[in-house]
């Protein structure tokens, strides 16, 4: 990578910024639950001591944007202190969440979405002469089946393919609007890759397993233009492809509402059918030839080591093969409690979250993980990933 890598780090620390509206109907902000937002400064100072230089962090649409007339409160001292501590951040505009005025469906959406985009990346412009970063719709094919279903608004049954259209419309908005302010910009596409197959049990339903592992780039092909083309998708729009993967990204494959048998990744009892990540990126890079990064990738608990290590000899082969790996971004670097029960934690983050007794959270290292990340940045360095 030397002088021509496309991340200050490898190692990427990717914020929690979901802010949609749960099947309880209660709407999240995970950047205010861990307190992100009036701490960003010491949660990117604290990301140097591990040799962290890049982030993944969440513009929140739904403040920013006040029924077309913009308020940057929300974001300003976010954007002001990467600046401060030199991180460089790829900048999520619409991470599930959006403006409670708008219905997903209509076409003022898509021109809303456009006129944020442009705003915020005249805000950057403002402030930085460096190259921006941004991913304008996070995880569209997740969005699509979560939003589709009695799990995220819009609560929209059965309307996955619309879902779906609407935010590829949504993406290549606001790629044009952000580079009609910056040519420059950089932009990301992040989405779950997948590997799903049929049961020993059922043979049968290995058409529908390959139906589900084709899906996963349906909405990448829509950006480029190979499939929906009246979307307006073009090559230039897919620049930088983000792959998000974790321990339930591959599984049986039984019919469009039971997905969950899982393939077990554990090194010890790892399933024969499991596909090791490398070859997984590999298809990826084959299909788009574009560079990718893991956009997403952690596991919970004690598991926590143990899928680093994996990650990082997924990622070590991945490089050795000559596919473009650019990085790998832990997520959610800080822990967070689960969107439907926010008494739960997930113990996913690099930094655990101590209640301070005053209302606030102590960051605290956790021992394995950051341990398994520092032999992992030793292992990585040798093929040039810093």
């Amino acid at each position: 990578m030397g002088a021509e890598r496309l991340f200050r780090s490898f190692w990427i620390a990717g914020f929690e910024c979901s802010c949609h509206v749960t099947r309880a109907g209660r709407r999240l902000d995970m950047i205010a639950a861990v307190q992100h937002d009036i701490r960003a400064a010491d949660d990117y100072a604290l990301l140097t001591t591990v040799g962290i230089r890049t982030v993944r962090d969440g513009v929140r649409w739904r403040l920013v944007d006040r029924g077309g007339a913009y308020e940057f409160r929300s974001f300003t001292p976010m954007l002001q202190s990467a600046l401060r501590q030199g991180v460089q951040v790829i900048w999520d505009l619409f991470h599930y969440g959006f403006p409670d005025d708008l219905d997903l469906f209509s076409p003022q959406f898509v021109d809303r979405f456009g006129r944020y985009a442009r705003a915020v990346a005249k805000l950057v412009a403002d402030h930085s002469d460096d190259v921006p970063f941004y991913a304008p719709v996070n995880e569209i094919s997740f969005f699509a089946w979560a939003g589709s279903r009695d799990y995220m608004a819009p609560f929209a049954a059965g309307r996955d393919d619309e879902i779906k259209r609407q935010l590829v419309r949504c993406y290549i908005a606001a790629a044009e609007a952000v580079r009609d302010v910056d040519r420059r910009a950089r932009l990301a596409a992040p989405d779950p890759i997948l590997y799903a197959v049929a049961p020993r049990e059922r043979p049968d339903l290995e058409p529908l397993a390959a139906a589900t592992r084709e899906s996963q780039f349906e909405a990448w092909d829509m950006i480029v233009g190979r499939k929906a083309p009246e979307l307006g998708g073009h090559p230039r729009h897919l620049d930088i492809i983000g792959c998000n993967f974790y321990g339930h990204n591959q599984w049986e494959q039984w019919d469009d509402s039971r997905y969950r048998t899982i393939l077990c990744w554990e090194e010890h009892r790892r399933d024969p059918r499991y596909v090791p990540l490398r070859h997984l990126l590999a298809g990826v890079y084959r299909r788009y030839g574009r560079p990718l990064f893991l956009a997403e990738t952690g596991h919970y608990g004690d598991g926590r080591a143990p899928w680093m290590r994996m990650i990082a000899q997924e990622a070590y082969e991945c490089r050795r093969m000559g596919v473009p790996l650019e990085g790998v971004c832990l997520y959610p670097i800080l822990d967070r409690y689960d969107w439907d029960n926010e008494l739960h934690w997930h113990n996913s983050g690099l930094w655990d979250m101590v209640p301070d007794g005053a209302g606030g959270f102590t960051r605290v290292l956790n021992q394995g993980y950051a341990q398994e990340l520092s032999r992992a940045r030793e292992l990585l360095a040798g093929v040039g990933c810093v």
